[in-house]
């Protein structure tokens, strides 16, 4: 397979990422995650506010960051949901500051970022129930947030992108898009590009097996909930928006997801970015298709934002 010298360079990078005092695999996982995040980002937009607050569910609280764009005052603004992917087992606030912060001002939204339980400590449901219980809670506190409860969408990449499609089956009639970027669809991990991608470049199937296996129990595994390529029936989903990469072993999942929206009914745009690795996102210190994205996804919120400003006239 042929890289571009920019994925090479990122690659090369890559190699040399270690660590630092990983415990075991998953510590290495997540600290690793941080690394690349935090090493190939570049440098973050200023955003005009963030804030943080933790959300009551149950037993246990869901910390929850809200960013508001720069040049956006009052009341009464569009709002974003943001699921952040790491296979189910990582991530959180600072992996995904940088790419939260372009979105938020390129969108002019609120983004409202939910830091949800992961797994192996809080297996499937528990990260589900988490990204559910926040949209539902802004959804009904949307006037205190000084957003608009009528024009909200959601937006995850990779794991998240599962969780969010999972979300938009139970409380699409409420958002008005979905973005899904690069997302983890399947738990098979059985496909053409997983055959030709198995030893990355970023993901390997043996950290994808064992991701699933740790968040995914035996009895759930044929849960359309937890793995988006068994749903049949896409209920409310909201328009969807798909951007898949090229050098990526989810790309085939994301194919066939997109194609099962579609003959369900659903509204989606597909949006293929040629030479881009898994993960790409996070390397907009090096790479310009990361401003397309968020310049794509900012046009296709906006889009819908303002169908339904017009149907509220």
């Amino acid at each position: 397979m042929q890289f571009t010298p920019k994925i090479n360079q990122i690659l090369h990078h890559l190699e040399k990422i270690q660590s630092f005092n990983a415990q075991n695999s998953l510590d290495d996982t997540r600290k690793y995650l941080e690394a690349m995040s935090l090493q190939l980002s570049g440098k973050k937009e200023p955003v005009r506010m963030i804030e943080e607050l933790n959300i009551a569910a149950g037993d246990h609280q869901i910390p929850v960051r809200i960013y508001r764009p720069k040049g956006i005052t009052g009341g009464n603004s569009s709002a974003i949901i943001y699921i952040h992917g790491g296979w189910f087992i990582a991530g959180g606030f600072e992996t995904h500051d940088a790419v939260v912060r372009k979105l938020a001002n390129a969108t002019e939204s609120v983004i409202i970022f939910v830091d949800y339980r992961l797994a192996p400590e809080h297996p499937f449901p528990a990260g589900l129930n988490d990204c559910i219980h926040v949209t539902d809670w802004i959804i009904d506190h949307a006037e205190s947030l000084g957003i608009a409860g009528s024009r909200i969408g959601i937006i995850g990449d990779s794991a998240g992108a599962a969780l969010a499609t999972a979300v938009s089956i139970q409380l699409g009639r409420k958002l008005k898009f979905q973005a899904l970027i690069y997302p983890a669809a399947n738990n098979h991990l059985e496909s053409k590009t997983w055959e030709t991608y198995e030893n990355g470049p970023v993901l390997n199937k043996p950290g994808g097996v064992e991701a699933w296996k740790w968040y995914l129990p035996e009895e759930e595994k044929n849960n359309s909930l937890a793995v988006p390529a068994l749903i049949q029936d896409f209920k409310d989903t909201p328009p969807t928006l798909i951007l898949l990469a090229e050098h990526d072993p989810l790309l085939d999942d994301g194919k066939q997801l997109s194609e099962n929206m579609k003959n369900a009914g659903v509204s989606v745009s597909t949006n293929f970015y040629h030479d881009m690795v898994h993960g790409f996102m996070h390397m907009g210190g090096i790479l310009d298709e990361v401003q397309q994205a968020i310049d794509q996804m900012a046009s296709f919120a906006h889009k819908h934002f303002e169908v339904s400003m017009e149907s509220q006239l």
